[in-house]
């Protein structure tokens, strides 16, 4: 409903688009229709997931489990799986999630609900997050494989061990038919999960030519 000017006049709409970016800490405005790497912070990836909940926020414990803290777990279970991984899929691991900062982390029906708009503003941010850190924009299918399979046994541990649900129902649900994987998770205040993240970020950017990609190279 438009509300009456005290002159009795209409007053205009805006013409101007509607605005598209985020302000973040780091001082930067990033476009999520147009995310460029120039305008990502890791410093911003790691507050802002730090502070995101994973299963909205329905979980055991005094604080809640963060996207960063689940980030590293499955870096975890990314290298218990095969010790020889490069450090470049790790760092894919552990930015896997990275868009979650801007589009938070919907649970699964709620992002099935929401569809295509979600989901392809997700991926511009994610191959951005990949550029910015040397990355490519889409991972080869062994990391990817690699990934996948410890999100999956990741959310199986996180859904019980955290969120409530039997085992035959996590299974069922998630589909993951694997062992539960041997860990105990705790979730961390958001400011312990941003260091964490941050060092674990770092190790892996110590050498930035371990990514073994060129960004100016064909692919």
């Amino acid at each position: 409903m438009t509300s009456a000017r005290s002159d009795g006049a209409t007053p205009r709409r805006s013409s101007a688009p509607p605005r598209a970016w985020q302000r973040m800490l780091s001082g930067r405005r990033l476009d999520i229709l147009d995310p460029s790497p120039l305008d990502i912070e890791i410093e911003d990836i790691a507050l802002g997931l730090s502070r995101v909940a994973r299963w909205n926020g329905q979980t055991v414990g005094e604080h809640g489990f963060s996207v960063a803290q689940h980030c590293l777990v499955v870096v975890e279970l990314m290298v218990a799986a095969d010790p020889k991984l490069p450090r470049a899929a790790r760092l894919a691991g552990l930015l896997h999630d990275a868009a979650e900062y801007v589009t938070s982390d919907l649970i699964t029906p709620f992002k099935r609900a929401v569809g295509r708009p979600y989901d392809e503003i997700e991926a511009k941010v994610a191959e951005a997050v990949h550029l910015a850190f040397g990355l490519p924009p889409r991972v080869p299918e062994a990391w990817e494989s690699a990934i996948r399979a410890a999100d999956r046994a990741a959310a199986f541990a996180e859904a019980v061990q955290l969120a409530g649900f039997a085992l035959a129902e996590a299974r069922k649900v998630l589909g993951y038919r694997g062992r539960m994987p041997s860990l105990r998770l705790e979730p961390w205040p958001a400011e312990e999960a941003r260091r964490a993240f941050l060092a674990a970020f770092r190790d892996l950017m110590t050498d930035r030519a371990a990514t073994g990609y060129d960004p100016t190279g064909p692919g």
